[in-house]
């Protein structure tokens, strides 16, 4: 460190010392102000220019050094000078005083800081460098936020001195008149009307400032747009997937009037393309499956004969039979007007809709994006020459592929790869990365991973494709594995590496609303886009790509732009859970393992071998596991993963388990029914209780039994 640096430091830290070890705080006390008022004041009378000079050092002192106390020398400085010089005095000595404390700690710490984690704070100092002035006045705005933590922090970021002094000084004035008025009346030590008001005005002033602030953030979001004098709707919802329905519902029941705009099919990917079609499959493929093994179940002589087709048609059946649950007459009845077309959003209040009969442009007060999301072809080489099926296509299918290539080892690609090697295909899943099912522990890959080799899935791990080609007729494709290139000749291509948000062509482009870097509408913890009354949920905004996310989320967008402006509720994904639909299926919500490990958070880990599970003997799905993680020494649940037959089904004991604080101390004093597969999770909690059991306590009672044996 440099010697100016030590300098500055060793004076800084003596200042602080010295006011603690000669106890100077008690010269900082309403107290002490009323036991020296009668002296105070006939200083201040004697020689008022050198008596607030006086105090106007000692404040900058106090400010500068970030002491305790600023508070009080408010409320003094009214009591004492009154309203129009205490506000003069507190207003600048408070400017200078945090001035200084910026300077100090942009001096001494800010190059160490930005040096060691200037990669982390990129986001926050090219929002400081865009809009550094508005975020300040926000902070010295509202008095909840500490006054020394932002001089220190703000001290860190690239800031301009004269613009951290002018916004502070404009800032921090409304709280400081308040503050300074507050002391005019304490200086009477009476109660009073004045006091009473005051004490009212400290108590409301952050809700003030609050709306204040909101009302200056929205003027300038929405300054070039002209607001309607009225309203045709309450809401807009663009998009009747799982998000859109739920918000259109929300808005329905609350008696808003909501118009959905869904430009294909109601339902969304989860009905149509996504979670019923897939389920379906699964069913179906898994039957045939069971059926091939019925000699482990005590039958003979079971032959296992269908058509592709008619598959393939059973599952568009599942799918027609649960259509009515999503429909546009089912909306229609809730209370929601339903309209197919495309919508454009044109302004933060007005959505132009094209139908088959032609265009309107209907006025709202709000706009729900429920817009979801589409699967991702990433652009290989030969790709389109050699076509490709996704998760939206494949059910167009009618014809088995005798060769098929799943390129992605993700959830989707996972429960399509089982399905169709067990419907008769031969099946190679392609993954670049060294495990499928990436966002799961090691072991739990390795068992999904271990099974669909038994099924006789040829899983490649760690190739990289890289081109696709036609070689005398014969589709191909060339992998990169550990520097080495790799042929796969298929009939079929299933592309499952992902999906991404639906965000183009309904007009955030034109509106400015701005997309994250994995290509999603940048949302914050309301929900709320660039604009306040324009919200965004489910697929488009992520951070989860469920329909059950969809839905939770659907339900802080519907009523944070509802009722904007009288109350907000911040998205909660503390215990989101999911579950993928393998055989074994694995479920899981919070932690795993390899997440803990990652993010250095201090966990046990209990676990279930189903195994042993006489269910699950019974129905011949003894195989799986109940895995949990728990705070060191606690029953408190971080995580929970479970693989094994019906796991989607099990983890919900443990979803509720978290999001209302139970351990498994109650888990296992809870009564499963027997014989069930939930009795796992009851028997991962015994193996918890076994492994906390009280050692020394337990030979105690041991040798308290045997003296009563005698």
């Amino acid at each position: 460190m440099k010697k100016s640096k030590l300098l500055v430091f060793a004076l800084i830290a003596a200042g602080i010392t010295a006011f603690f070890v000669f106890d100077l705080k008690q010269y900082f006390t309403l107290d002490y102000f009323q036991a020296q008022r009668a002296a105070i004041d006939a200083e201040v009378e004697a020689r008022p220019v050198r008596a607030a000079l006086l105090f106007f050092a000692v404040y900058v002192a106090v400010t500068g050094l970030s002491l305790p106390g600023a508070a009080i020398m408010t409320l003094v400085a009214g009591a004492v000078f009154g309203l129009l010089w205490g506000t003069v005095i507190v207003s600048f000595a408070s400017t200078l005083g945090a001035t200084l404390a910026f300077l100090a700690s942009r001096f001494l710490l800010r190059d160490w800081v930005q040096e060691k984690f200037g990669d982390k704070l990129k986001p926050i100092n090219d929002g400081i460098a865009r809009e550094g002035a508005f975020y300040l006045f926000a902070l010295r705005l509202v008095p909840a936020f500490p006054f020394f933590v932002i001089n220190l922090v703000m001290g860190l970021t690239p800031i301009r001195t004269w613009t951290y002094y002018w916004v502070s000084q404009l800032g921090m004035f409304a709280g400081t008149v308040v503050f300074v008025y507050a002391g005019t009346q304490l200086g009477a030590f009476k109660i009073s009307a004045g006091l009473l008001l005051a004490f009212a005005l400290l108590g409301i002033f952050p809700l003030l400032a609050k709306k204040v602030l909101d009302a200056l953030k929205a003027r300038k979001v929405y300054a070039g747009w002209t607001r309607p004098a009225r309203f045709e709707r309450n809401l807009v919802v663009i998009g009747g997937g799982s998000a859109g329905l739920v918000s259109s519902y929300i808005a329905a029941a609350v008696k808003a009037k909501v118009t959905l705009v869904e430009k294909h099919k109601m339902g969304g990917d989860c009905l149509n393309t996504g979670c019923v079609p897939s389920k379906a499959l699964i069913k179906s493929a898994k039957l045939v499956a069971t059926m091939k093994h019925a000699a482990d179940y005590g039958l003979k002589n079971t032959q296992v004969d269908f058509d592709f087709a008619d598959i393939m048609e059973r599952v568009q059946r599942v799918v027609h039979e649960v259509e009515p649950h999503d429909s546009i007459e089912r909306y229609t009845a809730l209370g929601v007007e339903c309209i197919t077309g495309e919508a454009k959003i044109t302004s933060p209040w007005t959505v132009e809709i094209r139908t088959a009969t032609g265009t309107q442009t209907l006025t709202t007060r709000s706009i729900v994006i429920a817009a979801g999301a589409r699967p991702f072809v990433p652009p290989i080489p030969g790709i389109d020459e050699v076509g490709c099926l996704t998760s939206d296509t494949v059910w167009g299918l009618r014809e088995l592929p005798k060769r098929l290539i799943v390129l992605g080892g993700g959830p989707i690609g996972s429960e399509l790869t089982q399905c169709f090697a067990r419907l008769g295909s031969q099946v190679t899943q392609v993954e670049m990365l060294p495990r499928i099912m990436i966002r799961e522990d090691p072991e739990i890959s390795d068992m999904v991973l271990q099974q669909f080799r038994r099924e006789g899935v040829n899983v490649l791990l760690n190739h990289k494709a890289q081109r696709f080609a036609i070689e005398n007729g014969e589709k191909v494709l060339y992998c990169d594995h550990a520097g080495s290139s790799v042929r796969i000749a298929f009939d079929a291509l299933l592309c499952a590496v992902g999906r991404v948000a639906n965000t183009t062509g309904y007009g955030l482009e034109e509106l400015g609303i701005p997309v994250t870097k994995t290509r999603t509408v940048e949302v914050n913890e309301f929900l709320q886009t660039k604009y306040p009354n324009i919200t965004a949920c489910g697929d488009v905004a992520g951070p989860y790509q469920f329909t059950h996310t969809a839905a939770h989320t659907a339900w802080y967008a519907a009523v944070n732009t509802l009722f904007s402006g009288f109350k907000k509720f911040r998205a909660d994904f503390s215990v989101i859970p999911w579950a993928t639909f393998t055989d074994p299926e694995v479920a899981r919500v919070g932690l795993n393992e390899t997440e803990a490990k990652e993010k250095n958070i201090p966990f046990e880990v209990t676990t279930y071998g189903i195994d042993d599970l006489d269910r699950a003997i019974a129905d011949g799905t003894a195989h799986g596991v109940v895995k949990v993680l728990t705070v060191p020494g606690k029953d408190k649940i971080l995580g929970a993963t479970i693989a094994g037959e019906h796991a989607g089904d099990l983890i919900t004991e443990f979803v509720t388990a978290m999001k209302h604080g139970i351990g498994l101390n109650k888990i296992l004093g809870t009564i499963h029914i027997y014989p069930t597969l939930a009795e796992a999770n009851k028997y991962v909690a015994g193996n918890w209780k076994r492994a906390h059991a009280p050692k020394k306590l337990l030979e105690w009672v041991g040798k308290f039994h045997a003296w009563r044996r005698g």
